[in-house]
């Protein structure tokens, strides 16, 4: 079956963008248990992009498959977990990049470089990090992984923010997050 990517989350309701992220298949990576681990010799780099053994993995597919199955520990190691194998990987930064963001009846959707759709709330938190000067944006995205927000979907972010007050605050799906690094 050939892969369709999700439309634009501009143009979808919040419906319509709680049902994509409901109609995500993604592995039962938490019920499994591999007995064997070791080193994948990959790497996720700071712009997003997979490598394996310093070589670009070009195939989005192949990059969209390897990130259904990743989690981060609780010591903050990576890992690509199957049945039988749980293999370390090297991340730069944050193993996913947001790349766009709407805003849809008081909820804000993120579509990541892997075409999936998360929508910030309890489960799903927006975390400031770095200072004033430097603020850096991530979104927990699942099994202890996060999405660092590009450039622009930072700017469409405080955009948003600015337009709710001058607190630098933006609530989504009932939580209130603050932009501003602590």
């Amino acid at each position: 079956m050939p892969y369709e990517p999700p439309p634009e989350i501009a143009g979808l309701s919040l419906a319509e963008l709680a049902e994509a992220v409901a109609a995500r298949k993604l592995p039962p990576v938490e019920q499994w248990a591999p007995q064997t681990t070791g080193d994948s010799h990959m790497a996720i780099r700071a712009d997003g992009s997979w490598t394996h053994d310093g070589s670009p993995i070009t195939r989005p597919a192949m990059v969209r498959a390897f990130a259904s199955l990743l989690m981060r520990d609780e010591t903050e190691q990576h890992w690509l977990v199957t049945p039988v194998q749980k293999l370390s990987i090297a991340v730069e930064d944050a193993a996913f990049i947001a790349t766009d963001m709407a805003v849809k009846d008081g909820a804000l959707a993120f579509r990541l470089n892997t075409d999936e759709i998360v929508i910030a709330g309890p489960d799903h938190s927006l975390i400031a990090r770095g200072d004033a000067d430097t603020p850096a944006l991530y979104l927990a995205v699942r099994r202890g992984c996060e999405a660092r927000l590009n450039r622009s979907t930072y700017a469409q972010l405080a955009e948003h923010a600015l337009s709710q007050g001058d607190d630098w605050r933006v609530t989504s799906e009932g939580a209130t997050f603050s932009l501003v690094p602590a």
